[in-house]
Order: structure tokens, then sequence, then C-alpha cells
């Protein structure tokens, strides 16, 4: 039985890394959030799988090698040999501010099927998590959308991240209106401050939380707020649990370091809904994902950045 499956897109984000001889350099790092969640949640220990689609080229096969260095199962991932793996490039101005270009049209992790998704994974996962990303496009929007049915159907906990990015939708209202459609059966949700007033209309954590629980009934709601740590809301129990001081390289993959860790707390906690946490682990999954994600912040790129287990209980036991 696994932990965690996660189903989406798998990518390469072509970083920028600075100049030689006026030309711009870029480096290429594994991103795409689902496939990161994947890798932050089995480098902690958890037992995880991720489903999606790259190309028959150099950068699927690294991206393949990637996860299965990581302890990632990569058995439901695909190779289409008639399109390319997407590609992201982040590009940095003059003035140090960051703009991404995607890759993305008829690219490979588009054009994922549901009828290439395995069930047997699918009913084989304590929680089944994906973002908004892969509903972007279809077929892929209606394979991530059977994928997680199906696996709630099969006794799942459903986790999602909105993960807006706003040039990959034709417009916000569209983007929006995806990325609400799916609430109706989502168990968990892990949002963050910037995409909160996108849902609700609202900045303010309590009252955006509670319109989230109270118009779609989720057991669990993690508000991520950068620095500051996060909020959460089971029902009518609300907390937060601070952030960690760290001097700041890289802010890429925090927030699927942050889930990814809690996801495999709790795990190792053996509670696989949310309810099944009592007050106090609730509060210290909370807590060791937002030193996760600080520790990922910390240091350059997403995936190579982030914690193994050793890392982290030595980190937590320094901090306690």
């Amino acid at each position: 039985m696994k932990d965690i499956v996660t189903v989406g897109e798998i990518l390469i984000d072509l970083t920028y890394s600075g100049r030689e001889n006026s030309i711009p350099l870029y480096t290429a790092n594994p991103g795409g959030a689902p496939a990161n969640v994947a890798v932050a949640a089995a480098r902690l220990g958890a037992d995880s799988a991720f489903i999606g689609k790259v190309g028959d080229d150099y950068y699927g096969g690294f991206l393949r090698q990637t996860l299965t260095d990581n302890k990632v199962d990569v058995s439901g991932m695909l190779t289409d040999s008639s399109a390319p793996t997407t590609l992201a490039v982040v590009s940095v101005s003059e003035s140090g501010e960051r703009s991404f270009s995607f890759y993305r049209r008829n690219c490979a992790d588009t054009l994922l099927r549901d009828d290439e998704i395995s069930t047997d994974l699918l009913g084989g996962t304590h929680f089944l998590h994906f973002g908004s990303v892969s509903l972007t496009d279809n077929p892929a929007r209606s394979a991530t959308l059977y994928a997680a049915k199906k696996a709630k159907e099969l006794g799942a906990t459903v986790t999602y991240d909105p993960n807006y990015r706003a040039n990959l939708w034709n417009s916000e209202a569209e983007a929006v209106e995806q990325m609400k459609s799916v609430l109706d059966f989502v168990d968990i949700l892990k949002i963050s401050d910037e995409e909160l007033p996108l849902l609700t209309g609202t900045d303010d954590p309590e009252k955006g939380t509670r319109q989230l629980f109270e118009q779609y009934g989720i057991s669990l709601i993690l508000l991520t707020l950068g620095p500051d740590g996060a909020f959460y809301r089971r029902g009518e129990e609300t907390g937060k649990a601070e952030g960690f001081s760290v001097k700041v390289a890289d802010t890429n993959g925090a927030g699927d370091t942050f889930f990814g860790a809690f996801l495999s707390r709790m795990a190792s906690l053996e509670a696989y809904r949310p309810e099944q946490l009592s007050k106090e682990q609730l509060f210290e999954c909370v807590r060791t994902a937002n030193l996760a994600a600080s520790l990922t912040t910390s240091r350059h790129g997403a995936i190579p950045a982030m914690p193994d287990l050793k890392e982290l209980e030595e980190k937590l036991a320094e901090v306690k």
C-alpha cells in the first residue's frame, strides 16, 4: 500500500543562473508540483508514486531517473514518443524580477489519458494528490479528474493544491472556475496566501478558510503564509504554526516541500484522514512541514534542495 500517489505534470525548469560573455545561462532543474510533492514525501520516508507523462527525449529520461533516484515509484509514469517533455523557462530581468514562459502546447504532460492510468495505483494508496496545472488542457484534465475521483471511490484521501500559474490559462476567470470545480471532492486543501483571494475574494485567513469549509465541506485546509508559517482549519478548529527564520536562497518548491512533508508526517503516524490526528499531532505536522519548507528555501533549486529525513529530524531536535 502506497502512502501517497501524485498525478499531473512533470517538467524541466530552465532557470536563469547568470551570464557568461553577455550570454544568459540556464540550469535544467526537475520540476512540476505533483512530482515535487512525491519526491519531498519520499525523501522524508513516505512510500510514494507518480503518475504522469514525459517525452521520449533526454529530458524525459532525466526526469524519470530523478524520481527513481529519489525512491519514487515510476511504474505509472509513461513516455510519449510523439510529444516532447514540457519546458518552463524562468528568466530574470535587470531589476531582478522573475518571469515565466511555458513551452507546453501539445507537450507530453498535457496528453495523459484516463485509460492510461493504473487503477492498481489508485486503489493502493492512502493519499491521492493533484494540482490545477494539469487541469489547463485536455486530455490531461479529464485524466486527472478520473484519477482523483476513482481514488476517492476506492478509499483514498484526496488532496489538492490550486497552484495558480496565470500564463497557463486563457483568463483569470477560467482559471478560477476550473480551480473551484474540483473542491467538492477534496479532503485536504493546501492553498497559498496568493491563491486564497482568487478562490474566496478575501485575504483574511479566518474568513477565507471558513468560506471554503462551509461551501465545500473540505475536512482540512492548510494555508501557507510564506515566511510567516501556515494557518490551518479543521472544521471549527483553527490554528497557526509560525515559520522558521532562514536566509532565503530560492523559494522554488517550498510549497511542494511543505505539503510533501505534511503528508509524510501523517503517514508516519498512520493517520490517513484529518480527523485521525489529535489536536497536538495536527499542530506538529504543520510545524514540521514549515521547517521542511524553510530548509528548501535556504538552498537553490526545488528537488535538489529538499531535506531528507535525517536532516529534518536533526533540525527538529535543535528547535524543540
